[in-house]
């Protein structure tokens, strides 16, 4: 099959209805969203068994995610790609309306005593609300033992760690780290492709079903780190938000056209604000694209005096 290596991949968001969602996406970066439906999550880049991003417009239109990690990898994604089975990188806008339940991700080894998955993730706030706040490790202090017991008494969210975002913040989630995203956040996430969430606390709130959504105490209490107290938000380094063995974030301000691959990878673009043009394509805030490996001299260029944008790329290992 034959496609132009100099033009972004864009792909169709899909759409998650959550009981905390809202409509946020919608009037913040124009997603179009079903009417009627409180959406918590829009699904920017996934390849998962459940899940497939497919190619919106070009050459590759139709073809999922996973068809191109199988059967194009070393022209889109490049010739030092991971031999994983599958796209590594999951990337999601949320809209926490309220509160996200109080949850943990596992790590490699109890992820595999429970049959899960191990996720690392990272959020930057696209959008923060005064007081928006994000719940994150442990106060300082906090026994295993104190933590069980106000988890029995319906009191754990008062032994954890809370801070006051604001719009463009960023916040580093290793597995294990204890965690919520408070109501008024507009999320850009980037995660280790991963589905496994252990819920602690969800607030005392019902489902859709009207039914309390299950909790995963056993496998928690397994997962959370208990020497996790009070963790930072990121301290950008220049450019460089979050470097991890899984992904590297980093955080451009683009004033000028630049190229937008610096080595024979590809990378993802969150477009956080403005709007910017590569290969006759535009791209607007909150749409994700993926600049394929094989555009090695594609430019990047902004459309207004600058644009905000995330670049995302596999780690070299």
């Amino acid at each position: 099959m034959t496609f132009s290596p100099t033009q972004p991949l864009v792909f169709e968001p899909i759409f998650q209805e959550r009981v905390w969602g809202g409509r946020r996406l919608e009037s913040v970066f124009g997603k179009a969203l079903p009417a009627g439906k409180s959406i918590g999550e829009s699904w920017e880049l996934v390849d998962r068994p459940e899940a497939q991003s497919v190619v919106r417009q070009g050459p590759l239109r139709g073809r999922t995610l996973h068809e191109l990690w199988r059967d194009h990898r070393r022209e889109i994604f490049g010739k030092n790609a991971p031999k994983a089975p599958r796209f590594p990188i999951f990337a999601k806008l949320l809209d926490a309306r309220e509160k996200l339940s109080l949850q943990v991700h596992p790590p490699e080894e109890i992820a595999a005593v429970f049959g899960g998955e191990a996720k690392t993730e990272m959020w930057y706030l696209a959008e923060a609300d005064p007081g928006a706040e994000i719940f994150f490790g442990l106060r300082r202090g906090t026994s295993r033992a104190q933590f069980e017991e106000a988890l029995a008494n319906g009191e754990a969210a008062d032994l954890v760690h809370r801070i006051a975002g604001k719009k463009g913040d960023a916040f580093f989630v290793p597995s294990g780290r204890l965690h919520a995203i408070g109501p008024g956040n507009l999320v850009v996430e980037i995660q280790q492709n991963s589905d496994t969430t252990y819920r602690v606390f969800d607030w005392n709130r019902v489902g859709s079903d009207g039914k309390p959504r299950r909790l995963h105490l056993a496998e928690a209490m397994r997962s959370i780190d208990f020497d996790d107290f009070e963790p930072e938000i990121v301290r950008p380094r220049g450019e460089l938000l979050v470097e991890s063995p899984l992904f590297v974030v980093e955080k451009w301000e683009l004033q000028e056209a630049r190229p937008a691959l610096d080595r024979n990878a590809a990378a993802v673009f969150v477009c956080l604000s403005g709007k910017v043009r590569m290969a006759n394509i535009e791209l607007r805030a909150g749409e994700f694209f993926l600049v394929p490996a094989a555009a090695q001299n594609a430019l990047l260029e902004p459309l207004a005096k600058t644009a905000s944008l995330l670049r995302v790329t596999l780690s070299v290992r």
